[in-house]
């Protein structure tokens, strides 16, 4: 479970279209043929704002849409009300409330830009994103980390659901990709009533958190043989090359101000970069990149294995500076999650001194972190009896699918597809033919929009929204972690 600070690449959701009296804004053609918002009706700035607790942080501009990131109380802890409050960032997107709506959650702070997601683009309709808690700014203080675990994040978005559903009175589906897949589908584990379909992209699901052969298996196979080989010497070489490259691990430390309190040493942080790099690779690239890996790492110069450690890896991540951010994570890694644990038979012991280390390590000390292996059996039994309408879409190519999610004999309008070729970016546009009509379809018939061809033909399954390249802009942060 690893990350690099500096890139970024995306997943993310929002859209809506005509209106009725009662709903709070319509979107009509201009002359160019483009929607604009028609405000005549109640305003839907002012219905939002209505809601208890709620609060304006600002309204952003786009054609088409109103879109406002808001301001919203919660308590601290669902099962005691009155133990204390925080506020939580959700936005909106809004077209109009005759409209499906799509929640979406990606599970770590939210984009505060408009953006739609994929299932948002297909029914075209509003969409609200959320915030997922103890991410800053949405921490209550003093953080009560007890207070961090994945009902009481499912309840955070129940009670938005609850207020925000007299106003967005149609279909809802929730989405989310890595992170924000399982908390799209612990949404539905706890509270299976509030949406009318689930669609969860690459989800990891680690039940037995101490079992993780799958990923081993994964790393053996993925793409081509001369692909693997190529990584795997450049991740061997920079360990045999450890001294000269941590001299310059220290320069870089030094010059930009990192320092190594969590981890415990730049030596600890420098492998487990080095340890990601494999990983990595495969997260969020494709086999035709490989091209750019040094073929004959042997011979290569330090400056270019560095050069590729650091561009897939991160050399800033492990640093105090770059594991805050995601203090929240690791923390639920160490408690609820699970996190892999792999091998690397490619490179000898002697190198190794750490091993792939638990999020325990990435979590500061004063925290304290108790595991509970009965959270994700919990989950993952509940899919496979009583999934409902809901859709899971992994990439051939992704490590974190080595794990997937099942649908059982007791599942009903439930789906595992699996794109091929595609990495931690799949989506139901990478389906195969038959399955992405299939699955747009089925989002369709979930959101209460499909046509009588579509139901008839899901062949004939389309987005409903034509493709913005803003709103649609894939803006994936570049991170080894779901």
């Amino acid at each position: 479970m690893r990350k690099t600070l500096r890139w970024l690449l995306s997943l993310v959701v929002l859209i809506g279209t005509v209106s009725t009296a009662g709903a709070a804004t319509a979107a009509q053609p201009d002359a160019t043929g483009t929607n604009v918002v028609n405000d005549d009706a109640a305003d839907i700035k002012d219905r939002l704002l209505a809601i208890p607790g709620m609060s304006l942080i600002e309204e952003k501009p786009y054609t088409g849409y109103r879109f406002f990131v808001l301001s919203y109380t919660q308590p601290v802890d669902h099962r005691k009300p009155s133990k204390g409050t925080f506020q939580q960032r959700i936005t909106v997107l809004h077209k109009d409330t005759a409209r499906p709506t799509v929640f979406f959650t990606g599970g770590y702070n939210v984009n505060t830009a408009p953006r739609r997601s994929e299932p948002t683009q297909i029914v075209d309709g509003n969409q609200i994103s959320m915030e997922y808690r103890f991410f800053t700014p949405s921490r209550p203080a003093p953080a009560d980390w007890t207070k961090l675990d994945i009902w009481q994040a499912a309840s955070d978005q129940h009670r938005i659901f609850k207020a925000l559903k007299p106003i967005y009175d149609k279909k809802w589906i929730s989405t989310g990709g890595s992170k924000g897949g399982m908390t799209a589908t612990y949404f539905e584990r706890f509270y299976p009533r509030d949406m009318d379909g689930v669609v969860a992209y690459v989800a990891p699901n680690d039940v037995v958190n101490k079992e993780d052969s799958a990923y081993d298996r994964f790393f053996a196979k993925v793409g081509t043989k001369e692909c693997r080989t190529r990584l795997n010497a450049v991740q061997r070489e920079a360990l045999v090359r450890r001294t000269a490259l941590e001299k310059k691990y220290k320069e870089v430390a030094a010059a930009e101000g990192y320092t190594f309190n969590t981890v415990g040493s730049l030596d600890k942080a420098y492998e487990a970069v080095v340890l990601d790099y494999v990983w990595g690779f495969w997260q969020y690239s494709t086999l035709a990149d490989c091209e750019s890996i040094p073929a004959d790492a042997k011979n290569a110069t330090d400056e270019e294995i560095w050069t590729s450690v650091d561009t897939i890896s991160g050399f800033s991540f492990y640093t105090d500076q770059g594991l805050e951010p995601y203090t929240p994570y690791f923390y639920q890694a160490a408690t609820q999650l699970g996190a892999p644990d792999i091998n690397f038979p490619h490179i000898e012991k002697k190198y190794i001194r750490y091993g792939y280390q638990p999020p325990r390590n990435f979590v500061p000390r004063e925290i304290p972190t108790k595991f509970q292996p009965k959270a994700m059996h919990d989950v993952d039994s509940w899919v496979k009896r009583n999934a409902n309408q809901m859709l899971f879409v992994y990439g051939q190519n992704d490590p974190w699918g080595s794990e997937p999610f099942h649908v059982g004999k007791g599942a009903r309008d439930s789906y595992v597809f699996t794109a091929p070729g595609m990495n931690h970016g799949a989506n139901v546009a990478g389906l195969v033919p038959d399955q992405k009509a299939l699955a747009t379809a089925r989002i369709l018939e979930w959101a209460g929009v499909a046509s009588a061809a579509v139901q008839a033909n899901p062949d004939k399954a389309k987005p409903l929204a034509k493709y913005d390249s803003k709103l649609d802009k894939r803006k994936v942060e570049r991170q080894l972690r779901p």
